[in-house]
């Protein structure tokens, strides 16, 4: 057991780190102002690097690397703007790691190399009106005819509706109830019949766009089919991958926010010292870099454990849950120690401490976690239904 990173790492992480705070910090800059992600030139800047599936094949455009070398990639950029990595979270964590686990060949080989080569980004869409925590509860249909798939119903919530290219759609296959009848589809964007509503605009995550989705008699081929109904378990392996990135999103925020008030409190002054001088501060600082580095080890765990296949429910929940506290913890205490310059936009950490909140809600809410983590410490699935 190593607890240190190869040379090879040590050189990664730090060369995506010089990039990061010389290219992009201008970029998320114009992004928070906006509110509108940056264009696909970046993403072309990031496939020209290797940044996008990191942890895919090389046979499909990817660099062919642990999942531990994408969480180094992916927290760099995340430091500087979480909307500027989102492309990064979703080539290396999100749908594109479930095309590759579960996809068929020729998705895998229609769809995966747009992703590396920045041409594309593919988001997955599980949440519902009445199913977010309760998945099992959606309703979009998706029947099978012959050679086509015809889906009908509507999302919500779905980071980067209305944005990204192409959608992994959960939904309900042949009217077959529970979670047995969940499969997922995948349905590019432009498709006849499928539209967004009014896209939502919130407290943070200012450049990722969300928008509900409508599928009107929507029709894809039937080599569109990811996984068929019944399936549901499959689909929920591959998400515990996203939840290790959902964890170096908030790792990324809570240990930017960190660096920052540490220099902050070196170099303000009060009663004639600097902050650091004072011990209420210094126990602050201690407490916060306790946390980060439990969190990362949290990570590190979950993510060297699955680099021959996907991460336990269990391991990733605990990395989830752990760091989505932290996140909001470290920006918080962050924010105190900085007084008025905290609170103010001129500094990062207003912006910090709104990204941070996002992560415990997205990809699964900080208590479902919780119940995850206890489910599998004894062995079974909790009804939640049960009266």
């Amino acid at each position: 057991m190593d607890f240190t990173l190869s040379e090879q790492q040590q050189a990664l992480q730090q060369s995506v780190r010089q990039f990061a705070q010389k290219e992009l910090p201008e970029i998320a800059r114009q992004v928070e102002e906006t509110d509108e992600p940056p264009g696909i030139e970046l993403r072309r800047r990031y496939a020209e690097l290797g940044y996008l599936g990191v942890n895919l094949d090389s046979q499909y455009g990817g660099a062919g690397m642990s999942h531990l070398d994408a969480v180094l990639v992916l927290e760099e950029i995340a430091k500087i703007s979480i909307a500027v990595a989102f492309p990064i979270f979703e080539s290396c964590f999100g749908p594109s790691l479930a095309i590759a686990h579960f996809g068929s060949e020729s998705m895998r080989n229609a769809i995966l190399p747009k992703v590396c080569s920045g041409e594309i980004v593919v988001a997955v869409s599980m949440s519902e009106a009445n199913a977010g925590s309760a998945l099992t509860d959606l309703t979009t249909q998706a029947r099978v005819e012959a050679d086509r798939v015809v889906l009908n119903g509507s999302k919500r919530w779905c980071s980067g509706a209305g944005h990204s290219e192409s959608y992994i759609v959960y939904c309900r296959m042949d009217k077959i109830s529970g979670a047995k009848g969940i499969g997922a589809v995948l349905v590019p964007m432009g498709t006849n019949g499928f539209s967004f509503g009014k896209r939502d605009h919130h407290m943070g995550f200012r450049g990722v766009y969300s928008a509900d989705m409508y599928f009107d008699n929507v029709e894809v081929p039937l080599d569109n089919i990811l996984v068929p109904a019944g399936g549901f378990g499959k689909l929920m392996d591959a998400f515990d991958l996203e939840r290790c990135g959902n964890t170096t999103m908030s790792l990324a925020v809570a240990q930017s926010a960190f660096d920052f008030v540490l220099d902050y409190c070196q170099q303000r002054q009060q009663f004639g010292k600097p902050l650091i001088d004072f011990q209420a501060v210094q126990i602050q600082i201690a407490e916060m870099k306790m946390k980060l580095e439990a969190a990362r080890l949290l990570l590190y765990r979950a993510v060297v454990n699955a680099e021959k296949g996907l991460p336990s429910i269990a391991e990733s929940s605990v990395a989830k849950c752990f760091a989505n506290e932290t996140v909001r913890e470290v920006t918080g205490k962050a924010m105190q120690l900085m007084g008025g310059y905290g609170y103010s936009k001129e500094f990062p950490l207003e912006q910090k401490l709104r990204d941070a909140w996002g992560w415990g809600i997205a990809g699964g809410a900080i208590d479902i976690q919780k119940v995850n983590i206890t489910s599998a410490l004894v062995g079974r699935r909790f009804n939640q239904r049960a009266s």
